[in-house]
Order: structure tokens, then sequence, then C-alpha cells
């Protein structure tokens, strides 16, 4: 018997227990991979020795129930002072901390000319994206006016833009045109010009005592929408609640915004030629829309075709061009303005509407409105979309906030953007405006004319004031098409993430999917649905990155006390009846079943062992009494009392976060299988969170916590010296059988 324990012990610097292949014989251990290096050198280099246990002292918690919490902080917001209350001031309205230290030499040239600039290139994009909004013009202008000032006085951020958006223009759009369809719009064909449908007749709003058109309508809806979203951005602030944009990791917002600006192109096409189409909305609402326009395409309008053809050979090849010598440019060409300015002296002189019937965007009144609450009727049937309004218009904003804080040194606050989003939407509610957000293009074309604070945004405002008080009248005669020819080549930024896919694909597939499935639901769907649906995906694919998660057996480094994978790394050392095993998650009820046959795969199953074992006892005490005579009947014997090579497991907990009750039972499982059959379980490496987690579900009693280890050489120390005393307890070096 000592023979056959020497040469079991010599092939175990080899062999690793994987698994039962034959049970009628006995346990088969499968060959180790030779990269492992032998652990006798480990062994002579000393670096197992009996190594002193790390002992550390917790903190003591305190005793203070939720009431006393409750009242300490309520006694601490509500606390007063005058430096308190400055702070809070100053907090709230940012532009009184920044303003009065402006630097007027060095900043004010580089905000000048970005704030010009931006505001040209603001006019012909609020015009064109009312339209997608199902609105007038003028609320375009108005928007960006209102939220160019209103986000001066409250952003945080010196670099966005904020203005008027095509994805969030197109949500809105969506849900006016339901509203006009269910109030009985839908079908009458308006002249936006006079308010009147075809056959000379106004039509009626019955919620209301005064006659209200479609459009009239129409930006009562919209109002009401952005007046909404801006409360959930407000209440969302004031609760601190600005990590829920995390929910919105860049591949879906990207996959989102690609997926609507195909809904959004499909609804400029019909203004491309000339076609007078009912809007198509609710699930598949794209490919209906593109079925109406093949069904009415020989009803093109000549006029408008050519002129859309005319101005896509324009703007495309200078947004190239811009796009391609930015960094030679100190500021873009204005194409757009030049384009709508050529476009409204042809259009009006020309007489396109009355020659040709093409559609123009009609009368655009000087002057503001005056204020005016949002229809308190349609808060019910809109409340729920102006959710997903909230949420994409704060996500973009911050997203682009941080980006640009992160670029140039400086700090923006959540919170505080989510208040200045929701004023910009909340304040220019009550002046017939719709949503508005932070946009990418311009706020890169800010950023690269020299921009350095939020003055750029009041110049902003001045150069739409002047175009609102003074000009707007002047774009009456402007084609619809040409408006829908800068909606659609303004798209472009979006589509070009399609040639960042390959690259994408590259540094994460997981992300790529996501960003696929948000965008193709979102463009095939609809805009809200594809918007739940990409959030929903990506927690699940979360939830699946958790569920099978990467494990692996640990070797030592040489001349170190670092344990990385084995299969990642050569030359690493392994110890003869240890193994490390390592859990890349969290370990909680979705996937302790995962661990259990990870850890069985790798190490060995106790159940098939344990299962071996009774087997060969029953055979040997059936055989005993027949015969011994026969050299099957020695080899069963001896295999139901030779004890295991795997003396130690090793668990590695330096990568699972959190336990939940399930966790901490499947652990308490595992340890009871393995000490069935011999083998002990050290925990190693447990954060603070997980050992409190194995405290109070009673994984181990008081006197076992010595099997709780602070670092995984610390483990291995205890298992290599637990063996050299076992072996030195029993005659010969030989470890005891196990039944």
């Amino acid at each position: 018997m000592s023979s056959e324990g020497k040469e079991q012990h010599d092939m175990s610097l080899r062999d690793s227990v994987e698994g039962i292949d034959q049970l009628p014989s006995g346990i088969h251990l499968e060959p180790q991979k030779e990269s492992s290096t032998d652990f006798r050198q480990f062994e002579k280099s000393d670096h197992c020795r009996p190594y002193p246990r790390i002992h550390m002292e917790p903190q003591e918690k305190s005793n203070t129930n939720f009431k006393q919490f409750v009242i300490k902080k309520l006694q601490k917001s509500c606390h007063c002072n005058r430096t308190k209350a400055k702070h809070m001031i100053f907090d709230f309205l940012p532009v009184l901390r920044w303003l009065p230290k402006y630097d007027i030499k060095k900043n004010i040239l580089g905000d000048v000319m970005s704030g010009l600039i931006v505001g040209i290139l603001l006019v012909p994009q609020s015009i064109a994206y009312s339209l997608l909004a199902g609105q007038k013009p003028i609320y375009g202008l108005y928007t960006s006016f209102f939220a160019s000032i209103i986000y001066f006085l409250f952003g945080t951020s010196r670099h966005i833009s904020v203005g008027i958006f095509g994805v969030l223009c197109l949500m809105i759009g969506e849900v006016v045109d339901r509203e006009l369809h269910k109030a009985g719009y839908d079908t009458a064909q308006i002249d936006p010009s006079l308010g009147m449908v075809s056959n000379g007749t106004t039509l009626s709003n019955h919620t209301s005592d005064t006659i209200c058109d479609k459009y009239c309508y129409a930006i009562k809806v919209g109002s009401t929408v952005t007046f909404m979203a801006g409360v959930y951005q407000v209440v969302m602030g004031f609760f601190q609640v600005g990590f829920v944009s995390v929910y919105l990791s860049d591949a879906l917002l990207s996959g989102f915004v690609t997926g609507a600006s195909f809904t959004i192109l499909t609804s400029q096409v019909k203004y491309l030629l000339g076609l007078s189409l009912p809007r198509s909305h609710g699930v598949g609402s794209l490919i209906t829309t593109w079925i109406h326009i093949f069904r009415n395409i020989h009803k093109t309008n000549i006029c408008d075709l050519i002129t859309s053809l005319l101005c896509l050979l324009v703007l495309v090849p200078t947004k190239e061009l811009n796009e391609h010598f930015k960094s030679k440019l100190k500021a873009p060409i204005p194409t757009e303005l030049i384009v709508v300015v050529a476009a409204t002296l042809a259009s009006h002189f020309g007489e396109l509407n009355k020659k040709y019937n093409s559609s123009i965007a009609g009368h655009i009144p000087t002057n503001f409105m005056p204020p005016k609450a949002p229809d308190w009727n349609l808060i019910p049937s809109v409340a729920v979309d102006a959710i997903a309004i909230s949420i994409i218009g704060f996500a973009i904003t911050v997203s682009l906030s941080e980006m640009f804080a992160k670029k140039h040194g400086y700090t923006v606050k959540a919170n505080q953007e989510m208040y200045a989003i929701g004023f910009c939407n909340i304040i220019p509610s009550f002046f017939n405006c719709i949503t508005t957000s932070a946009a990418l293009a311009k706020s890169l074309v800010k950023e690269s004319t020299g921009c350095q604070t939020q003055i750029s945004g009041l110049v902003t405002a001045l150069i739409l004031l002047l175009i609102l008080l003074l000009i707007a009248p002047l774009f009456s005669s402007l084609q619809k098409s040409v408006l829908g020819v800068i909606t659609i080549v303004n798209l472009r930024g979006a589509f070009l993430k399609f040639r960042d896919l390959p690259k994408m694909w590259r540094v994460s597939r997981m992300d790529t999917v996501i960003w696929f499935v948000t965008m193709l639901s979102s463009a095939l769907i609809s805009t809200e649905i594809g918007l739940l649906v990409g959030v929903c995906f990506s927690m699940f694919c979360v939830i699946l990155r958790t569920q099978k998660p990467e494990v692996s057996l640990l070797g030592l480094v040489e001349e170190s006390e670092v344990f990385e994978c084995m299969s990642a790394y050569k030359n690493l050392q392994t110890k003869p009846g240890i193994r490390i095993f390592r859990f890349v998650a969290p370990l909680y009820y979705i996937n302790k079943e995962c661990f259990k046959s990870a850890l069985y795969k790798k190490t060995i199953n106790p159940v098939l062992v344990k299962a071996a074992q009774r087997k060969a006892a029953k055979r040997k005490m059936r055989e005993e009494t027949l015969t011994l005579g026969r050299v099957q009947d020695e080899v069963s014997v001896h295999l139901s009392h030779d004890p295991l090579e795997l003396r130690t497991i090793v668990i590695d907990c330096s990568a699972i976060q959190f336990l939940d009750t399930a966790g901490i039972g499947m652990l308490r499982e595992v340890r009871r299988d393995y000490e069935a059959i011999g083998i002990q379980v050290l925990l190693a490496q447990c954060n603070p969170s997980v050992r409190d987690s194995l405290a109070r579900g009673e994984y181990c009693k008081k006197e076992e916590e010595n099997l709780l280890f602070y670092s995984v050489y610390e483990a291995v120390a205890f298992a290599v010296e637990a063996q050299k005393q076992e072996a030195t307890c029993v005659p010969n070096g030989l470890s005891p059988g196990r039944d």
C-alpha cells in the first residue's frame, strides 16, 4: 500500500480531477495540461511556507434607527443660514456663479462668432423640424429662441447647443398626429396659411369654446406634451434620480437615434415628391408610409421633385466639404441658409405655388403670441408619451454635456442639467413651443467655432429674435420640399454610425447586438416601443452576462503572490491536491446552478464520487462473502478505500459582487457535498458585502470562520499546512481512507 501511495503522489503532479468516466471501475482522472509548472519547485522555494493569518477588526456600525436617520436628514436639509442660501441660489442659477467672472477680452470673440454661426444654422433647421413635429414653421423658431435663453440661465455645460431636435420632433409629431386623428382632423386637407379646409370651412375643437383649426389644435397637443416632459424632468431632478440615464447606454442611444432617423427620412419623402399623404402612426408606420408613397407616386409634383434634387445636389457635397475641411475652416459654410434664401426667392418670384401647386410654408407671423397655459384636458392622453420624450431628451443632453466637459476639463451636474432641460420645456410650453434637448451636430459646430461659455447661446437667441421680429415673414414662399431636404441631409451623422459597426463588433459584440436590436425595433415597430425594447434587451444582456459568466482555474505567478487564469497565461504553478476556482459574476438565484455545474466540471463532481464510493463499498461487501482470490476483487476493495488526490478547493470570491439567499444556500450545498467526500472548501478574498451576507446567512459557525480568508495566497498556504499536518498524523505519511 505504501508503494502505491507513493506512486499516486508522483502522478498527482500532472493529474487533475475533471470527472468520472467509468463509475463501475472507479474514478478516472484525466491528465492535466503540460503548461503548468511542477509545484515541487514552488515548495522548495518556500513560497507556501506557513503563512500568518490576517486578522482585521470590522468597524462598529451605528445603531441609528430609520426614524432617527430621517430626522437627522430633515434637520440637515431644513437648516438654513446665509451661506447655505447663497450656495443654493448659485447652484440653482449657475449663471450667477460664472457670469461675474467672465473674461471679456479672452472669451467674447469666440462666443460671439459661435453664437452667430449656430443662430444662422438654426433658422432653416428650426423651420424644417417644425414640419416633422406637425407644427407651423414659426413654432420651431420660438422653441430654439426660448431654449437658448433658459439654458443660458440654468445650464452647467459651456459648449452644448440646446434647441429643437429631430428625434424628439418625430416623437412629438406621432403624438400630435394621433390626437388629431382622435379629434377628427385627420381627413381634412388644411392650408397652413389660412387654417381652412379645402372646401372653405373651418374645423372646431370641441374641447374648447373657441374655433380652433388643425394647426391650432396641433400646437395645443405639442405644448401640452412639452409641458409634461418638462415636469417629469424637473421632478426627477428634485428627487435626484439623474442616474436613470445610465440605463440608456451609448450603444442603445446610438441605435435608437439611427432607427428614428429612418422614420424621419420616411416622413419627409412625401415633401420631396410633393405628395399629399396622411401621416401613418402606430406600429409599423414606416412600412405603411412607404406603401402609401408607392401607391401615390404617380401623383408626384414635378416642380417639388426638381427642387428637391437641386437642393440635394448642393447640400450633400457642401456637407462633405465642411466635414473634410473642418480643421482648416474657421467656420462651416452656411449652405443651408444660402439654399433657403435662394429657394425662397425662386419660389416667390417664380410663383411656384400658383403655377405648379407647389406646397409652401405659408404665412409666418412676426412678434410673439401671448402666453397661454397648456390644455389641461389633454394631459391624461399625452402623459405616458411624455415619459419617453423626457427621458430621451435628458439622456442626450447629459451625455453630450459630460462628453464636452471631459474634453475641456470641467464638470457638469447631472441633476442640474435635468432642471435646466426641464425648465427649457416647461416655460416655453406657455409660448407655443415644443420639446427641446441638446443636439450633437450643432454642439460640435459651436465648439469648433470658438465657444467658451453660454454667452454664445445668448448671441444665438438674439439672432433668432431678429428673425422672429423682422425676417420670418419673408420665408412664407419657401417650398416644403426644401425643408424636407434640409431635414434629411441633417440625418447624415446618424446614418454614418453604420461605418462604426465593424469597430464596435471587435470591441464588444454584445453592444453591437444591442445597437441592432434597438435600431431595428425603433425603425420597424415605433420609436416609443423601440426605446422600450432596447432598454429591456439591454437589461436582458446584463442578466445574460451574469447567468453564464466566465469561470476558470487559477495558478500562481512565479515569484509572486498573484494567482491568474491558467487558460490565459503560461507557466503558472499549481499545487497537488489544491484547486483554485474563480467565478466572475455575482452569485444569485439566476446563476447558482451555473456556478455549481462549472465548479463540479472544473474540479470534481462530489455527487458522482460519493455514488461511486457507495457502489464500490457494496460490491466489496458482496464479494467478500464469496471469495477474495480474484484480482478484480482486490482492485475494487482498493478503490473503495483509496483517498482522492483533490484535498482542498479554494473559491476566489474577488469577482463576486454580492450574494442573495439562493447564492448562500448554493455555497452551503457545495461545501456539504465536498465535505462528504473529504474535500474542504475555503472562500478567499470576499468583499465586505459578501462577508456580511455570509454572516447573516449563517454560512459557517463561529468556530469555522477560519475558512474565510482575505487573500487567495493565504488560503493556499493554509491548505498546504493542513495537508502537512494531516500527513504527519498518519503512519508512513498516508492519509486515512474514506468510505
